[in-house]
């Protein structure tokens, strides 16, 4: 962490991914501030980039979505710009990272049904190879790393 964050900035943050609707008089009791005086440090987390935006948790099984998987994706030669489009233009894909090994992207599939893989995938086949693992439940979902203040 490159951005300087006290405890009082580690604790707003904390509180705010496990209830994102918190009010602000809400977490200044729980942190010892006043409302506005967490508003303020709100602000300047979002200035600094510490927090670069707000956003919802959904219950992807409960929109009907029961299915998750892993694809693994290696472009073949000449064809790494073409499939990292092909990646996010295909709405089915929530996550996708570069990494380094074998492949060049690991990404989260999103998915109704199973037959609903071969067709996501089957436009990648021209152009990747595609190793795909079905997620059979999750440890947890995505979570904070450790804060630690910087004071």
């Amino acid at each position: 962490m490159s951005k300087v964050l006290d405890q009082k900035d580690c604790s707003i943050i904390e509180i705010l991914d496990s209830d994102g609707r918190a009010s602000l008089s809400e977490i200044g009791k729980e942190v010892g501030l006043t409302g506005p005086a967490v508003g303020e440090r709100l602000r300047r987390l979002r200035e600094i980039d510490c927090i670069d935006g707000f956003g919802v948790r959904l219950d992807l099984h409960a929109l009907g979505y029961t299915i998750f998987a892993l694809v693994r994706i290696k472009p073949r030669s000449g064809q790494l710009r073409a499939v990292e489009q092909m990646i996010q233009d295909q709405p089915r894909f929530m996550s996708c990272d570069r990494v380094t090994g074998e492949d060049c992207y690991v990404a989260r599939l999103a998915l109704v049904t199973i037959a609903e893989l071969d067709d996501i995938l089957r436009p990648f086949h021209d152009r990747a190879e595609t190793h795909t693992s079905i997620v059979k439940s999750s440890i947890f979902t995505p979570r904070l790393p450790p804060l630690v203040p910087r004071d």
